[in-house]
């Protein structure tokens, strides 16, 4: 049967983990005679942000190197609240977890508050990045997202309900990404509008 080992601190007895006969060492498993203290346990925990998180594309990157091949992984990621806040993140790493974990920490870094009128945007506007155009319209209450998947997982964690876009140019995933979030990044709403020339609603009608 194990044996408690005492140790004496400071003229005080104190019990400690049980000693195993058999191996001679602490036995940790009962949790009533102690436990084995993680380092890591603030970490472990799962704290919920209400950001929702989907990986967009991923690639393996292979790189000859005099000493070999070196393989990496680039992760394409978008975060959102689906509530008018939307972000993205690409990142780079040695293994897929990491290149996950980088991406979304780098769309969270980069989150952008997104106009919306109602369920779908104030206006039309056209996003560009390299050879890839999105043009996104505003659309009737229940018809709908009208994108392709790229675009389409941008604008659902943007919390936009109803929407029609068109994609021309270059239909890789990253590049329509950057173009629907460059988009969403130039809307502005009547109001912002107005301030910004100084003048009211109305005029500007």
């Amino acid at each position: 049967m194990a044996e408690v080992e005492e140790v004496k601190v400071e003229g005080e007895v104190v019990e400690t983990a049980p000693v195993d006969e058999k191996s001679n060492k602490r036995d940790f498993s009962n949790k009533s005679n102690g436990k084995r203290p993680r380092r890591n346990d603030h970490a472990r925990e799962k704290v919920s942000d209400g950001l929702e998180k989907r990986m967009i594309n991923l690639n393996a990157i292979s790189k000859v190197t005099k000493g070999g091949k070196t393989l990496r992984y680039d992760a394409l990621m978008v975060v959102g609240d689906k509530n008018g806040k939307v972000g993205i993140g690409l990142a780079k790493a040695l293994d897929v977890t990491m290149a996950i974990e980088k991406a979304t920490l780098v769309a969270k870094k980069n989150m952008i508050n997104v106009c919306i009128s109602g369920t779908t945007i104030p206006h039309d506007i056209i996003g560009k990045f390299g050879t890839t155009k999105v043009i996104m319209m505003p659309a009737k209450e229940g018809k709908g997202i009208i994108a392709g998947g790229a675009v389409r997982d941008v604008v659902e964690l943007a919390g936009i309900k109803d929407i029609t876009t068109k994609l021309y140019g270059s239909n890789n995933p990253v590049n329509c990404v950057k173009a629907a979030f460059e988009g969403l990044k130039a809307m502005r709403t009547a109001e912002q509008i107005a301030a910004l020339r100084g003048k009211t609603v109305e005029e500007i009608r």
